[in-house]
């Protein structure tokens, strides 16, 4: 069984995940206004990733014998600038959910709560994963500045990303 307080705040991850998925479809939209495809489907295949990492955490709620309540999910960004300004964004926010995850994890030590140390672990990994995608774009999109042909070269190599 899941202590309130774990419970609780398991809650509001799952709503600052679906917030986050929110986010990345509103870069998707961005992007594809800007006829940039591939950066649309890359943010379009996050906004999945993110809508499965709240969808991980109800369900462990739900494993744990305890309750899922959601809340409104605050809007989005809708106005965004050049593809590199939206990257370092990502990273940005890629690091305030990897700091959320941390204190989820000390909360679960703190309450003793091994099996969700354990499934946190997941999250941990994976947040490691999400900030380096983030730097590795920001670096080639650095790395190509204002050329045209080399953003439409990494258009097409975001495009080819897929769900898992």
């Amino acid at each position: 069984m899941i202590s309130k307080l774990l419970q609780d705040a398991i809650n509001e991850q799952i709503n600052f995940e679906l917030f986050s998925a929110y986010l990345y479809l509103s870069m998707s939209a961005h992007f594809e206004t800007q006829n940039l495809s591939g950066f649309a489907n890359w943010t379009h295949v996050q906004y999945q990733e993110e809508t499965g990492h709240a969808m991980k955490l109800y369900k462990y709620v739900f494993d744990r014998s305890g309750a899922v309540t959601l809340k409104a999910i605050a809007q989005p960004a809708t106005k965004f600038k050049t593809p590199v300004d939206i990257f370092k964004e990502i990273l940005k926010h890629e690091q305030k959910v990897t700091s959320l995850i941390n204190k989820l994890y000390e909360l679960a030590v703190k309450e003793k709560d091994y099996a969700a140390q354990i499934f946190l672990q997941w999250f941990i990994n994976e947040q490691v994963e999400e900030e380096k995608n983030a730097t590795d774009i920001i670096n080639m999109l650095e790395m190509i500045g204002d050329s045209s042909v080399s953003l439409i070269m990494a258009d097409r190599q975001l495009g080819a990303r897929k769900a898992n």
